[in-house]
Parts: structure tokens; sequence; C-alpha cells
């Protein structure tokens, strides 16, 4: 039996300039994403810790985060856990490559001539783990964008180095029309005939796993999600490969081990009654680790008057991040219409009928502009006072 802990797209130093004054802290968040990684592969007496590219967001990184990694590597190190890492897109094999500047077999405390830890290299693109009877393939390229596939030309069926073959790459699988100008891309027919009992890929940040041929392949996700459509991330991969009888197995869990959580909400505005009542009721889902899309949509009262700005504003200590939308619309009128030569009769009836066209001709969002225009419209001859 052989064990395996996948991860991938650590992306440790990241900027986050779209969390504001948040974004140190996300940055710890993902350093904690990566040491509970390691955790979790000391728990589990993983045999192999594997990271498919992004370790690091950029190959700029001050020396303080690498020596954090390596001594997280070190850890790993003390526990017989043997690491194999490739370098991504982000952090490219490149003349300025983090990999190049600093040793971190050396850094987290290995012999010269030892395995425990391996950065693959265009120059070094397998390692024969000899003592986990396992070859970890991995061909990285010392350019962003592949000159060709790094699946080109493997078959594990013919090294007979090892019992079992493991593939590491960052990549995108081919999906026509979605991943042509992705840097580097491989196709499901490659991986069925690289012949390797589990594929670990790197680069998509929600973790999914398939089939193809015989070859399971496995995307762990990024450990703590970075963006609000990666409701999958926040996962490593758990793949314990084993002979049973004549045939091979390969088994994949899931396990958590990011903080951070995104909630998408959407919330019928025929159910709010005030701005401050949205604001309460939001406000009972504060979770200082829950980054908040919260949208209102149907059909608002009249009087609903609704500032997004202000209520982001009133929540923002109350979340980690927290973002609301108005895709709300105003009803049309309703009941017994004032006479059509009333200044307001002939007003409702006049932006009704454009309403309509608009609607049927699919232009939506002129449409709910005309709504609004019929809300406020209704209101002023009423009588009340507006706030615009």
């Amino acid at each position: 039996m052989l064990r395996i802990l996948h991860t991938a797209d650590v992306h440790l130093g990241a900027r986050h300039a779209d969390l504001g004054d948040q974004a140190s802290a996300q940055r710890e968040r993902q350093f904690a994403a990566f040491r509970a990684t390691v955790d979790l592969a000391l728990a589990e007496q993983v045999d192999v810790f594997l990271v498919a590219g992004d370790l690091f967001d950029s190959n700029t990184q001050p020396r303080r985060s690498v020596d954090r990694v390596a001594a997280e590597l070190e850890r790993l190190v003390a526990g017989k856990i043997r690491t194999v890492i490739v370098p991504g897109t982000h952090d490219v094999y490149d003349r300025s490559s983090v990999y190049r500047a600093h040793d971190l077999a050396a850094l987290a405390g290995t012999a010269p001539d030892d395995d425990f830890v391996t950065v693959l290299t265009p120059e070094r693109v397998d390692v024969h783990l000899r003592v986990c009877d396992v070859v970890v393939h991995g061909r990285c390229f010392a350019t962003k964008r592949a000159p060709h596939s790094p699946l080109e030309g493997l078959d594990a069926a013919s090294d007979a180095r090892a019992t079992w073959h493991v593939g590491l790459l960052h990549a995108s699988i081919a999906i026509p029309g979605k991943t042509d100008s992705d840097d580097v891309v491989v196709t499901t027919e490659e991986i069925a005939a690289s012949h390797l009992d589990y594929l670990a890929l790197g680069h998509w940040h929600s973790a999914q796993r398939g089939t193809a041929g015989g070859v399971t392949y496995g995307y762990a996700g990024s450990p703590e999600p970075l963006a609000l459509d990666q409701d999958r991330a926040g996962k490593v991969l758990l793949i314990t490969l084993e002979l049973l009888g004549a045939r091979k197995g390969v088994s994949v869990e899931e396990r958590t081990v990011g903080r951070t959580r995104f909630d998408k909400v959407e919330i019928d505005a025929a159910t709010v009654d005030s701005q401050p009542a949205l604001v309460e009721r939001l406000a009972a889902r504060a979770d200082p680790d829950l980054v908040l899309d919260a949208r209102l949509v149907g059909i608002r009262r009249d009087d609903l008057d609704i500032d997004v700005d202000e209520i982001a504003a009133q929540l923002r200590g109350s979340f980690l991040k927290v973002r609301v939308r108005d895709a709300s619309t105003p009803a049309l009128t309703e009941g017994t219409l004032p006479p059509s030569h009333t200044i307001t009769g002939a007003f409702i009836r006049g932006v009704e009928a454009r309403i309509t066209q608009l609607e049927a001709a699919d232009r939506q969002a002129e449409a709910a502009e005309m709504r609004d225009v019929l809300r406020l419209g209704r209101l002023l001859l009423a009588g009340h006072e507006v706030s615009l």
C-alpha cells in the first residue's frame, strides 16, 4: 500500500488587492492551510507529500516566506515523509525561479544524497523513491507557456523501476473553447496513454477528480479558497494505492483544511421590510471566516429604499468580506389605473408600455431602469418625498 497527500495551488504570498486591509489576514490563512495540510500528512502517516505547482504565488518571495515553507517541510522530514514539488505557472522554473534562488531541500535540513525533499525541474523529470516503491513523474518547463505537452512520450507501463507510478503536473485538461489559451494543457487521451497509477494535477483551484482510460486523476484545488467562485476549494486529497490480488486499486478522499468559506445568498425583496431589517438579517450570518455575496432579487415594494454601499459598510466588520447587490425590480402598478387623461394615468400607461416593449426585446437592463422610473414617478405623483 502507498499513501499520498496531494495538494496544489497554495499561492503563498498572494497580494489579494481585492481584499483591501484584509489581504494580510488572508495570506496568513493560506499559510495556516498549508500548515494544516502538513499536520494532516503527519497525522495520517502518509508516505509521500505532493505539491502540484504554484506553492508560491510568484517567484518574488521574501526570505522569511521561504524559511516558513522550509520549516514545514522539515516537519515532514522528521516524520519520514517524502515531499515532491513541481513548479507551476506562478512559481515557474525560469531564470528567476524561487527554486533556483533557494535550495528548499537543504533549508528543510535534508542531506545532499537523500530523497526526502525533491523539486522536479526541466532537467530532472522524475524521482524514484525506492523506500516507497514509487516513481513520481513531473515534467515542467523553463518557460511559463509549455512548448509541448508535459505528458509527451510518457508511458509508465514501460518503466520497471517501481510498483507504483504517479504523475505530478501543473496543467489544464483540454476543453475545446475553454482551455485553448492556457499555458500548459494535457488531453485525456494523453492521460490514458501514460498508464500512470494516479495523476496529481494542479492549476484548477476547485477540487475534482476523474478517470481517463485506466488512469485516475485529481485536482486537489487550493487548500485555502482564493475567489468567490471556488466553492470546491479549501481541500486536499488523500490517495491510497494498493494491490488487490492481481490488480491495482486507487481511492481518493477529500479532506478540508481551509478556514475561509464563501457563501452566496439570494433574498426575495418581497420579504424585506426595510434596510435596517435587511442589515439585521444578513448580520445573523456574521462569521470572520466568511466571504458573503448577498443579492436582493424579485419584486420590491414601492416604499423600500435600499443603499447597497451603506449596507456593506455596516456589515464590514462582521465578515471577512461582504458584497451586497440589488437585482430586484419595482412592481408594476396594481389595481385600477387613474384615468388616462390625468397626469398620473398618462405617466403610468406610457412607462408600462415602454417596459413591455423593452422586456419583449430582451433588453432587461433598460427595462429594470424603467421599472425604477415607474416606482419613483408614482411616489412623487402621490406626494411622497423621494431620496435619490
